[in-house]
């Protein structure tokens, strides 16, 4: 069985803590969490509210998937972390909906957690797969 390859993508955020932003095995890429942090400007600060953040992490799930050669079509899985669940869901789930095609939702878990890096209020990991 091969072992899996391990990529920092370009472009993409610095990572808040020590992990590379993808890893590969078999044609599966599992895409760490992304925090809604900017990829040129890391010291800014975070925007506000969870619809904002929600775009941004999705924005930068995006370019960890454009560097590995893939798009949103490939995710077959996500898992959404909420720091305020009840507050926040109906909010998070419109915006994150709004990256996908019609029909075409990954497999999803959202968690509602006590705290996250760097102060966010969402945060997102995903499973994608080479055609």
């Amino acid at each position: 069985m091969p072992l899996p390859t391990f990529h920092m993508i370009d472009g993409a955020p610095q990572p808040v803590a020590t992990f590379s932003h993808c890893s590969e095995i078999d044609g599966w890429v599992f895409l760490t969490g992304q925090m809604p942090t900017w990829p040129s400007e890391p010291e800014r600060a975070l925007p506000d509210g969870v619809t904002a953040q929600t775009a941004r992490v999705m924005d930068n799930l995006k370019i960890v998937l454009s560097g590995m050669g893939l798009g949103l079509e490939n995710v077959a899985q996500a898992r959404i972390y909420l720091t305020e669940f009840k507050r926040d869901y109906a909010a998070m789930n419109q915006m994150y909906q709004s990256y996908f095609s019609e029909g075409k939702l990954p497999a999803r878990t959202c968690i509602g957690v006590t705290g996250l890096a760097v102060g966010a209020l969402v945060e997102i990991d995903m499973v994608a797969r080479r055609p």
